[in-house]
């Protein structure tokens, strides 16, 4: 048997909190399984006090979640350990921080180049990374960024003053 480097101790209202995610439907099944891990895992008097072993084979999980579960607990507390751990930065770095976005939508808001009658997506792809704004960009992107700013290229207006909504009567 494996020694057990961490122990967990509920308190009563942390074991009322832990049943009552165990037991009613309306939490993830992540959540329910970590709290099923920590109700087993007490050593206190209403504790069932089962190993990461027992624990992994009457729920179903790998003896490592336990373990990591038990590890968590005491660590950071009961919300850190039953919780889903968010992610410190995001899957992929954005393109455009505040300063690049600004000077894509002046340039968007400036005069078109020659030959064309307004920018297209396409035209601003090519011109952002002309002007070494950034590496490269995809026109969705852009598309993307200008939406978020309310400029709409085929309305007379040029972006840069909002129109105000007049009153029908």
């Amino acid at each position: 048997m494996r020694h057990q480097d961490y122990v967990v101790k509920l308190g009563a209202k942390e074991r009322k909190q832990l049943e009552a995610i165990a037991r009613t439907g309306t939490s993830s099944a992540r959540k329910q399984i970590r709290a099923r891990i920590l109700l087993h895992a007490d050593v206190g008097e209403a504790g069932s006090q089962w190993t990461d072993k027992r624990i992994a084979e009457a729920l179903g999980c790998c003896a490592d979640l336990c373990q990591r579960v038990r590890k968590r607990y005491v660590q950071e507390g009961l919300e850190a350990a039953v919780a889903r751990k968010q992610r410190e930065t995001p899957p992929v770095p954005p393109i455009f921080d505040g300063e690049k976005e600004a000077r894509l939508i002046a340039l968007a808001c400036s005069p078109p180049p020659a030959g064309h009658a307004g920018w297209s997506l396409r035209l601003l792809e090519n011109k952002v990374v002309e002007l070494h704004i950034v590496e490269k960009a995809s026109d969705n992107t852009i598309g993307r960024i200008l939406k978020k700013t309310g400029l709409s290229r085929i309305s007379k207006n040029s972006g840069s003053f909002r129109r105000s909504k007049t009153a029908r009567l």
